[in-house]
């Protein structure tokens, strides 16, 4: 059964995160550029991921219908609508600094500024924003000096980028649970995954729902 026959009768989804709104304006402004569209490799290049996670932004494009591709061609990309860009909504949401074992995430203490985010995103729940220093999450879209705001929650399934504490250290990495083994796993080759023991002390701080480039704020540096 195709995917567009999968989709019918149900409304298109058209709200799009920010690394959904990055990856078309690159494949917009590659066709502008070159009169045709880019490969994942070159879509990869041109937004500073990893080729896998470019192809998986243009599924969820395609699944979202901004484009449209055609099977078997390397250059088979084509824009079906424009995203909208009207102005949205947009609500505060605190930085957190250093982030310490046994401190509520949110005390006075550690907030140390604010980042605006589209009311969309937040969706009403409760967030804060930490600054990341590293490249281990890079092939996620996540790259040295962003900001990843996250949606405060105790618990995560399987597959879910969380900011986690381990001891009085933040991180930012994809949570694996396999039977009892859990690890949380960089998106980077050059990186290995932590294996979290029974003893370790682990608590999840919530679920990664965006990321910012484009706040100059100090923030905290989970890794």
């Amino acid at each position: 059964m195709s995917e567009r026959k999968k989709r019918r009768g149900r409304p298109p989804v058209e709200t799009l995160t920010d690394p959904q709104r990055r990856a078309f304006r690159a494949v917009s402004a590659f066709l502008a550029r070159h009169g045709y569209p880019p490969t994942a490799q070159e879509l990869a290049d041109a937004l500073g991921i990893a080729a896998p996670s470019a192809h998986a932004l243009v599924g969820q494009l395609v699944r979202k219908d901004y484009l449209k591709r055609t099977s078997h061609k390397a250059r088979g990309l084509s824009i079906v609508r424009e995203i909208d860009d009207a102005p949205r909504k947009l609500v505060a949401v605190p930085i957190v600094g250093r982030v310490a074992a046994g401190r509520p995430i949110l005390a006075e203490e550690n907030i140390v500024g604010q980042v605006l985010v589209e009311s969309a995103v937040v969706g009403g729940e409760q967030c804060f924003a930490l600054r990341v220093t590293g490249q281990s999450m890079v092939g996620a879209g996540i790259a040295d000096k962003d900001l990843v705001v996250v949606r405060r929650q105790p618990m995560a399934e399987n597959g879910d980028i969380v900011v986690a504490l381990l001891g009085e250290e933040a991180t930012v990495k994809r949570l694996s649970i396999k039977g009892p083994r859990v690890e949380l796993c960089p998106e980077n080759p050059k990186f290995q995954p932590i294996v979290v023991g029974v003893d370790d002390e682990l608590r999840i701080l919530g679920k990664v729902v965006a990321v910012r480039r484009d706040d100059c704020a100090q923030g905290s540096k989970p890794r």
